[in-house]
């Protein structure tokens, strides 16, 4: 396995980076504070192609792989977290759960207006006393003649409110039955799908996270994914995927938070000389170091995996347990490297702190990480 960057992976990092320095890095705090989604930053995004960067050219998208995909969410979420992340959901849940199970005339009506960024999509699994614990969630559809009608909430969905088309998991058979669990293409216009609350966050905050409520919203049968029951399985594949995406994410907040940090020591003097030479900041620094790049070292696997065969399930897990736990340890580190700077939002440390802590909880806790990859290790018996 080589995991050097290609050329095609280097030109989309520096056309990343470039497009954060001129679009994203200006606008970041004014966003923080007034948690705005930055939708029109998102259609220029949809221009260059990062918004269906794994869906195939005959459906609008980009057409390329994980290694690609990774390399982009990292260079986004260098700048901000939150701009990262709502990419992140986009690609990896939404239009990679249509483009992985939808048939040819629902991956050619829906495809390509989420993949140029003309439709923003939601993903909608977690409800409110159903997190970890899906199986038990209580968002039902019931078979009316050519209709599905949903009844329920879904909650900590992210672009609740702007996404124009979601994919929902809902209930269609009996409670905690794996395969009473189905997906559905739910469209804005429909009547009866409504955005609710809008959650006031630690961090994250320009990426919108809030409630989809469903009141007796007719979806058409032709609108489901797959075969009616098998959602939950999908799920657990698309979610594989999608601890890539967040791993990436942990990777890029955290190398955001380290290069921040490395810059302050060498230019912050105590005692006479810059504070990057003191041991107790050098340490602090070499291990910061050590668990990016260990990091990056395991989505690299997880990549490879997922474009080769591999155990994704096993990979994925381990690149978002170590990431995203680097993640919020590099940070809380760039906070205690700044000193009481660190605690102020002049400087950047404290909103790395701040988007890190929800790596170890979106899209699987790192206790539900934890737990898959022992399952694994106890099933192939290591």
């Amino acid at each position: 396995m080589n995991f050097q960057d290609s050329e095609t992976i280097s030109a989309i990092r520096d056309m990343v980076r470039d497009f954060g320095a001129r679009e994203i890095q200006p606008h970041i705090m004014k966003w923080d504070e007034a948690q705005h989604f930055p939708r029109e930053t998102f259609t220029k995004m949809g221009e260059l192609g990062l918004l269906g960067m794994l869906v195939p050219e005959q459906y609008g998208g980009a057409g390329l792989g994980y290694f690609e995909y990774s390399a982009a969410i990292e260079e986004l979420a260098a700048v901000c977290g939150a701009v990262g992340l709502s990419m992140a959901a986009h690609n990896s849940l939404c239009t990679n759960h249509i483009l992985t199970f939808g048939n040819e005339e629902q991956k050619r009506r829906l495809l390509p207006k989420l993949a140029t960024g003309e439709h923003i999509g939601a993903w909608g699994l977690t409800e409110a006393g159903t997190g970890s614990d899906a199986m038990r969630m209580r968002c039902t559809a019931v078979k009316d003649g050519d209709d599905w009608v949903l009844n329920g909430t879904k909650n900590w969905i992210t672009h609740g409110l702007s996404a124009e088309v979601a994919v929902v998991l809902v209930r269609t058979g009996e409670l905690l039955d794996s395969h009473g669990i189905t997906a559905m293409v739910v469209e804005r216009d429909m009547p009866g799908f409504k955005g609710g609350k809008k959650e006031d966050k630690l961090g994250m905050r320009a990426s919108e996270t809030a409630e989809l409520i469903f009141e007796d919203c007719r979806v058409p049968a032709a609108n489901v994914l797959g075969d009616v029951g098998e959602g939950f399985i999908q799920a657990m594949k698309i979610l594989d995927g999608g601890r890539i995406s967040i791993a990436a994410l942990s990777l890029g907040i955290g190398r955001g938070a380290f290069d921040a940090a490395l810059a302050y020591s060498k230019e912050r003097e105590q005692f006479g000389r810059p504070i990057a030479h003191f041991q107790g900041i050098g340490f602090k620094l070499a291990d910061m170091a050590v668990g990016i790049e260990a990091s990056r070292l395991l989505i690299n696997q997880a990549c490879w995996a997922k474009e080769n065969g591999g155990d994704v399930t096993r990979l994925g897990a381990m690149a978002k347990y170590q990431a995203s736990e680097m993640c919020v340890t590099v940070a809380t580190e760039g906070v205690q490297i700044f000193g009481g700077y660190g605690y102020t939002k002049e400087f950047p440390a404290e909103k790395y702190y701040r988007d890190s802590k929800l790596c170890t909880i979106g899209e699987g806790t790192s206790e539900i990480q934890k737990l898959v990859i022992s399952r694994s290790l106890i099933k192939d018996g290591l």
